[in-house]
């Protein structure tokens, strides 16, 4: 056999793509002490802590306005399941935390989704979620965003279209609101 063949599997590794924003931030320099551009790994047994107390948390954001440790992620695996997760917990006191539409009091938690927008102040962070195998660590990958990686849209609610096609949007915008009506009455 040769070396090739005896060398060990290789196996990927879960990467956490984190893209951060503040409208200040080429001001006020509060992402100087992230590493941006790199991939770090970061142990499964570790909570992957966000402050700005550079004695607890391991990514630190150089403001005041943040809490010591404003969030942490927790790397996990669901029970009868191969696949792996992060969960989410704010830290912060003060501030609330937002994962899309989804608020955040101190101490709550949830379940990262693959592709998120974390919020909280004036902070915008998108997570997205890059499957790998290793139980041992994962991995971040941390991106300067040079705009809002949440943009503001003036998009109508999407509403459910009845069966018959007509949209209700069209009752209302005639000063009109739909009706039921049971298909078996005459």
């Amino acid at each position: 056999m040769t070396s090739f063949e005896e060398a060990e599997t290789e196996e990927t590794v879960t990467c956490l793509h984190m893209t951060f924003y503040h409208p200040c931030q080429e001001q006020k320099m509060m992402f100087r002490c992230l590493n941006f551009g790199k991939r770090e790994q970061v142990r499964a047994d570790e909570m992957a802590k966000f402050g700005r107390d550079s004695n607890i948390c391991r990514y630190n954001l150089m403001d005041t306005r943040v809490s010591r440790i404003q969030f942490a992620l927790q790397f996990y695996r669901k029970l009868n399941s191969s696949e792996h997760f992060f969960e989410i917990k704010n830290l912060s006191k003060r501030t609330k935390l937002t994962v899309d539409q989804t608020e955040l009091g101190y101490l709550n938690k949830i379940d990262l989704p693959w592709k998120c927008v974390i919020c909280f102040g004036d902070y915008q962070i998108l997570a997205e979620v890059q499957e790998g195998e290793s139980m041992d660590y994962f991995e971040t990958h941390l991106h300067l965003a040079e705009a809002p990686v949440l943009q503001e849209r003036s998009l109508p609610s999407l509403q459910p279209v009845p069966e018959n096609g007509i949209s209700s949007s069209i009752f209302l915008s005639e000063g009109k609101s739909p009706t039921e009506i049971d298909e078996n009455e005459p």
